[in-house]
């Protein structure tokens, strides 16, 4: 069974959309993120004097799916991010970007972080971006930096553990793995899956698999995907050519597509529409394949499954 964790949230100044501290419980570390609207208020704050890592995220405007993001790691963080804040100019040198519109950076409540740690930290955390492929890094190719003693590397790997838990709660997905736990590791040996179930769509050959695992939806390697969107434009269209554009999805046999690695999605039903080229309820399409039922009644079964105590009967619920 995964262990829980525990996130201490605060809300700075006591609105959902301002400035947001979080910290886990045995970690060092320290996380501040805010709008760039509120950045007058968060440079004043006392962890912007500190060495830290610091990411700016916006919107891309060339692929509405996926946000940019900018890694960076600085000895003064408000200092860089008024730098940051500057407007662009047309060559690039003037330090302004202007995509961004939050801003989240990670310092150590210690203040035991060094320039080493964070330039180490900022090239893992670049490439790790990149390979996850959630967002356009905007930094460029990651600078390799391996100049820290074995007992630092592992300490930072730690660090980077706890930064990529916390990050998602505060909404920010783009270190999120997308692959499917290994068989074997720790992940795997915590990790709640579900049985197998299968999409077919017989007219056109294809035959999909997928699996629930920690509560993400896994269509898995070797599963067919139809060549081309056929359905209406919009809905799940755009994640579709996305998934050609990343490589998910390669050319296989019969003129068919394939997934190239296990790949996790948002819902049984944008697995269903990528895999059919066209909208289709994953509730309904994709069904256990011992068995043939659906994945909203098998779903359905493990809810009413769980015992309740003193739950009221039905009843108890139309009075």
């Amino acid at each position: 069974m995964t262990q829980g964790r525990s996130i201490r949230l605060f809300l700075v100044d006591g609105t959902p959309n301002g400035l947001l501290t979080a910290e886990i419980m045995n970690w060092t570390g320290h996380v501040l993120t805010g709008p760039r609207s509120k950045l007058g208020q968060l440079v004043q704050r006392p962890e912007c004097g500190r060495t830290g890592i610091y990411f700016l995220v916006g919107p891309d405007p060339e692929n509405s799916l996926r946000p940019l993001v900018y890694i960076g790691e600085t000895d003064d963080v408000s200092t860089r991010l008024k730098y940051h804040n500057r407007p662009e100019s047309e060559d690039g040198r003037s330090g302004g970007k202007d995509f961004w519109e939050k801003v989240c950076l990670v310092t150590s409540k210690d203040q035991n972080l060094t320039k080493a740690h964070v330039k180490y930290l900022e090239s893992l955390l670049i490439r790790i971006a990149g390979e996850v492929g959630r967002c356009r890094v905007v930094n460029g190719t990651a600078h390799e930096y391996i100049n820290l003693p074995e007992s630092d590397r592992a300490d930072m790997a730690f660090f980077l553990e706890q930064i990529r838990t916390v990050l998602p709660v505060l909404g920010f997905d783009f270190l999120r793995d997308t692959s499917r736990p290994a068989a074997g590791n720790e992940a795997w040996t915590t990790a709640t899956e579900s049985p197998t179930f299968i999409f077919e769509v017989s007219r056109y050959g294809i035959k999909a698999e997928a699996r629930e695992i920690d509560g993400e939806f896994f269509v898995l390697k070797g599963s067919a995907a139809r060549s081309e969107w056929a359905g209406a434009s919009g809905g799940y269209e755009s994640l579709y050519r996305q998934m050609i554009e990343d490589g998910a999805l390669v050319p296989g046999t019969e003129g068919l597509m394939v997934f190239g690695d296990d790949q996790s999605f948002s819902s049984p039903s944008a697995a269903a529409a990528v895999v059919a080229g066209r909208s289709a309820n994953g509730r309904i399409s994709w069904v256990v394949k011992e068995t043939g039922q659906t994945y909203g009644a098998w779903q359905d079964e493990q809810v009413s499954a769980v015992e309740t105590t003193d739950s009221p009967t039905e009843a108890e619920w139309t009075n």
